[in-house]
């Protein structure tokens, strides 16, 4: 289930539209808190984001900006002010597409399905994944940075995808010896532990320091 965030001040417009995908079958949430825009796109790690370009405190470019800061994620803009100015401005910004109000519900949706099958439909997943200009290269087991490339193990692998899925956020221990748990071997904690280790050191000796923090007693996460 994919799943979209809305970031719309006008409650009647994003209500409709919220109704209307989730009758399509996706996971849907409407920004409540527009100084905290980047804070709850964290908190649901959408696959989608639907943003309108005039909002309370700070403009859809400006929130555009600091969501790719973070992540690559599918942006697209909703305005009634779709002079070629704003449309260009929000292209530059990161934008993937621009649809004009008022629009119809299904036009909207259809063009969601397109943007949304182009991104996720090669193997069921994004192959490039980047935070914080660390770029982690699923297909071919990489991390690079700085034009630096490292090759990962297997266990290193998934524990950073999980990692990068959930950036910002604590990815409890638990789930991180879930997904390591595809063999044989027993995993246990002090065997995440010593994974944790080499990952981090493997990682410093390319020049990513201080990437992966440690919440005592919860995770792991990174920043």
């Amino acid at each position: 289930m994919y799943k979209i965030l809305i970031v719309e001040d006008d409650t009647t417009i994003a209500r409709s539209v919220e109704q209307h995908l989730m009758a399509w079958g996706y996971e849907v949430r409407c920004v409540k808190d527009f100084q905290n825009v980047l804070g709850e796109f964290g908190d649901m790690n959408p696959n989608l984001v639907l943003l309108d370009i005039g909002l309370p405190f700070c403009n859809g470019f400006h929130w555009c900006k600091e969501i790719r800061k973070v992540s690559q994620v599918p942006i697209v803009f909703l305005s009634s002010a779709s002079d070629n100015m704003n449309i260009v401005m929000a292209m530059n910004m990161g934008g993937d597409d621009f649809i004009d109000k008022p629009f119809d519900l299904h036009v909207l949706t259809a063009k969601l399905q397109a943007i949304l099958r182009r991104t996720y439909s090669h193997k069921g997943q994004i192959n490039i994944l980047e935070h914080q200009d660390v770029i982690l290269n699923i297909s071919d087991a990489s991390v690079s940075f700085l034009g630096r490339t490292i090759t990962l193990t297997r266990n290193e692998l998934k524990i950073l995808l999980l990692l990068f899925e959930n950036a910002g956020k604590i990815v409890p221990r638990d789930e991180l010896i879930t997904a390591l748990w595809e063999s044989d071997n027993f995993i246990d904690d002090n065997t995440l532990t010593v994974n944790m280790t080499r990952l981090r050191k493997k990682l410093e000796e390319a020049g990513i320091t201080d990437f992966i923090r440690t919440k005592k007693g919860l995770g792991y996460l990174i920043l």
